[in-house]
């Protein structure tokens, strides 16, 4: 199989809109990361995803939709709480886990009774589901375990010859996935920080526990209700730790603590502290918005390289910092050192 490069122009648009309506797979740009876009109700289609990415067959998808009228074919309940986020937060880089409609493939909730349901703000993803005429299930489109795709680039580098197409949007603005929610049980639940933070969906809901996989490793035999909750994610080849805490004190602690031949990653302040090694640089410690932009460009950059380890300094868990942490965490296997 030949992966086409497409323009996001109508004509690219209305080709990528063709390709799935087909029961192909597409990689599509969203403001989070690019996703890799399948029919959400044909199972035979899906499975595709799963194929391309070798990803395991109980990690759920999540389908993103165009218009927020859609979750009520896809869902069998919306409560006042759901429409009040939606009404906030959508469209936008958050996901919410509500009971799903018999139309949902196992395929797509793995043989879950939920579905987790995106409106995406980038106006090209909207554009190609609605030249679908179809919900979008989609995961980002990396190879399962690796670094996520911000650009057309990256899907090119990891998809190429698996799916039919990736339709070039640019680079992603956020940088890190969606935010999950689950609404499915009795008190909200935060599943994976993302773009939209845990202190901005109290500000609507009131108190929102965090599960523990946000913050630590769980077993392999758990079962799981969303995407980024299970499996080693987010990682390069070489090793990762994670060192949090005052910023100062993390950069003198991998200073010290670097050997030959590893890498960095590095708040802008500190990258002059690690002369002679390979260093990418994620924003200044206070923008948490450059950090999630440039997370994952940094990760994947040091696979093109022959570092045996990389040492990465990590926010803390406030606002954004969440999910920046989380996927730096998880890309270190939870290897963290905190100073």
């Amino acid at each position: 199989m030949n992966t086409i490069l497409l323009a996001a122009d109508e004509a690219g648009i209305a080709q990528a809109g063709r390709l799935l309506a087909d029961g192909q797979v597409v990689g599509i740009p969203t403001e989070t990361v690019y996703g890799l876009g399948a029919n959400a109700l044909d199972g035979a289609a899906v499975r595709q995803i799963f194929a391309a990415k070798g990803r395991p067959s109980d990690n759920p998808l999540i389908v993103h939709i165009a218009d927020f009228e859609q979750i009520y074919d896809l869902v069998t309940v919306v409560p006042e709480h759901a429409k009040r986020l939606a009404q906030a937060y959508w469209p936008g880089p958050m996901t919410i886990i509500l009971p799903k409609a018999a139309c949902i493939p196992d395929e797509v909730s793995c043989g879950l009774d939920t579905v987790g349901i995106r409106l995406p703000s980038h106006p090209v993803a909207r554009a190609v589901i609605r030249a679908a005429g179809v919900p979008i299930a989609a995961p980002s489109a990396n190879t399962s375990g690796r670094p996520s795709t911000t650009t057309a680039a990256h899907v090119m580098e990891d998809m190429q010859g698996k799916i039919s197409a990736v339709l070039d949007g640019g680079a992603c603005a956020v940088g890190v996935e969606s935010t999950v929610i689950s609404l499915a049980g009795e008190r909200p639940r935060l599943l994976r920080p993302g773009g939209v933070s845990h202190e901005q969906l109290e500000a609507v809901l009131g108190p929102v526990e965090i599960d523990r996989a946000v913050t630590q490793k769980i077993g392999d035999d758990v079962r799981v209700s969303a995407p980024g909750m299970k499996y080693r994610h987010y990682a390069p080849h070489a090793p990762v730790t994670a060192v949090c805490g005052d910023p100062e004190k993390g950069a003198a602690y991998i200073a010290e603590h670097l050997s030959t031949g590893a890498g960095v990653i590095c708040f802008d302040e500190y990258a002059d502290r690690f002369a002679g090694h390979i260093v990418h640089r994620i924003g200044a410690a206070d923008d948490l918005g450059a950090q999630a932009r440039h997370i994952f460009d940094a990760l994947r950059a040091f696979d093109e390289t022959d570092v045996t380890e990389i040492w990465a300094q990590c926010p803390d868990d406030a606002g954004l910092g969440l999910a920046v942490a989380n996927r730096l965490k998880k890309a270190a296997g939870f290897h963290v050192i905190n100073v």
